[in-house]
């Protein structure tokens, strides 16, 4: 079976809700279940956000966190400059599952996809293939 990492950014307060929607359309358009799902991984300026942390909690992921200046070394298809304005790289989702799956941008499965949460909140998700550890 495909096994994945999610990359996760957010809005600062997002809901739980919005951050499982996110999640649940992302792994719909990239037709994985949640089962695929091993880890989640994000930038290290989300390390007390809520949402995340419980959403890792709620399914049992493991959960990583990067720092703007190691995200900010990895190649992503969608470079946001309101994003490297905001927290010191230009891609969060894509770098981080990139990152954490220890793999380059064609193992990427889903780019960054936005979801805006009825909070009004907005929450990114990419979706990488981990690399198979022996």
């Amino acid at each position: 079976m495909t096994q994945v990492t999610l990359g996760l950014g957010c809005d600062r307060g997002a809901s739980l809700e919005t951050l499982e929607n996110a999640v649940a359309r992302s792994l719909e358009i990239a037709r994985l279940t949640v089962d695929a799902v091993t880890e989640v991984a994000t930038i290290d300026q989300k390390s007390d956000e809520q949402a995340i942390l419980q959403l890792a909690a709620l399914h049992g992921w493991s959960l990583r966190f990067f720092s703007a200046e190691a995200l900010a070394q990895v190649q992503v298809p969608n470079p946001s400059e309101t994003v490297h304005k905001h927290m010191g790289t230009p891609a969060v989702a894509e770098a981080a599952a990139l990152l954490a799956a220890d793999v380059a941008m064609q193992d990427l499965l889903l780019e960054k996809y936005k979801y805006r949460g009825t909070d009004g909140k907005n929450a990114t998700v990419s979706i990488a293939k981990r690399r198979r550890r022996e």
